[in-house]
């Protein structure tokens, strides 16, 4: 009996936290993923006591354990590109840089998760002695997405201005970074500014705030949307990271847009 051919469909693998609440994380990864049009794949690096309500703890899997997960799938999936969220530790951090450098043919979108910007208890994401190791993450990456506090920590600099996000994108393009995508969300006033540097070119991107309550997951999905359209369109070179960034801020405002309440914290994005 013959049956129908089956169209193969690419994959994007999330190396990132549990969110239990489905807000931020491989929930928030894997759905992204999917309106990108392609299939998710997770590996399992920290899990968290989180909801929307905030973070209260996370513990850090083994290396071996998030590795052996990652490697598994990239040795029998059709992984096209990979995304990385919360990884918790610095041993977890060269884990997937080691990853990493057994698969440069793959596109990277590294969202560099340290401090839980909710946590009630002063949870971290990512232990002080990690930052070095994170900059050589970034430095095996296709695109860096930092918000600010991430990015004044890898940049070691202070922003409190649209310029200050320019000189970050460039500071961690100089620092080895191929792209950089400094969010500009956080800073206090004015139109959402976000400055993705690339090679010699520096592109802002410049829009409203939506009057809208406080939502959760937000860098999470923006990077899952950048790396779902890498994955799909199959490239990764400056102009498809250009316009996969484009894709994943137009869909991300669209997600904004039809936030949602879950319960009795933060909204989330569908």
């Amino acid at each position: 009996m013959s049956h129908p051919p089956v169209e193969p469909w690419p994959c994007a693998l999330s190396i990132a936290g549990l969110d239990p609440s489905g807000g931020a994380g491989i929930a928030a990864d894997l759905r992204m993923f999917r309106a990108a049009g392609v299939w998710g794949c997770a590996a399992l690096a920290v899990v968290t006591v989180q909801s929307t309500a905030g973070l209260v703890s996370a513990s850090n899997l083994d290396p071996c354990l998030v590795a052996d997960q990652a490697r598994e799938v990239l040795r029998h999936e059709r992984v096209r590109a990979i995304k990385t969220g919360a990884l918790g530790s610095a041993a977890n951090v060269r884990a997937v840089c080691s990853i990493l450098r057994d698969h440069p043919d793959i596109p990277a979108v590294v969202d560099p998760v340290m401090i839980a910007t909710r946590a009630p208890t002063g949870a971290r994401l990512l232990d002080a002695e990690a930052l070095e190791a994170m900059r050589e993450l970034m430095r095996l990456s296709a695109l860096v997405t930092p918000n600010l506090d991430e990015a004044e920590a890898l940049a070691e600099m202070r922003i409190a201005s649209c310029d200050d996000l320019s000189r970050a994108a460039r500071a961690l393009v100089g620092a080895g970074a191929r792209a950089a995508l400094v969010k500009g969300g956080h800073l206090d006033e004015g139109p959402m500014v976000d400055v993705l540097a690339i090679g010699r070119r520096l592109i802002r991107f410049v829009g409203p705030r939506l009057p809208m309550p406080p939502f959760h997951g937000g860098g999470c999905s923006l990077a899952s949307l950048v790396a779902g359209r890498l994955a799909w369109t199959g490239r990764s070179d400056d102009a498809a990271i250009v316009e996969a960034v484009r894709f994943g801020r137009r869909r991300l405002r669209r997600a904004l847009r039809h936030a949602v309440s879950i319960g009795q914290g933060l909204l989330v994005l569908p």
